[in-house]
């Protein structure tokens, strides 16, 4: 099973590509882990670890993937 991490920051534009995408997901395929970065402060290095610039943003099996620009990384320090 593949695993995906959804990270965001509560926004609009991030709780509606979360709705979109991460619950698209397959959910035999897919192993999916959600992030809210501005409660999840601690967790915004491993974010940035894996490649993640701007939130919402979809990593699949250490692949980021941006979905749209909500708020940029520096932003959630």
């Amino acid at each position: 099973m593949s695993k995906a991490i959804f990270f965001h920051a509560g926004c609009s534009v991030c709780v509606a590509a979360e709705q979109q995408f991460a619950t698209a997901l397959d959910p035999a395929r897919y192993q999916v882990e959600v992030v809210h970065l501005g409660e999840q402060k601690s967790r915004v290095a491993e974010a940035e670890r894996l490649g993640v610039k701007s939130v919402p943003a979809l990593v699949i099996d250490g692949q980021p993937f941006h979905i749209n620009f909500g708020a940029a990384l520096d932003a959630l320090r």
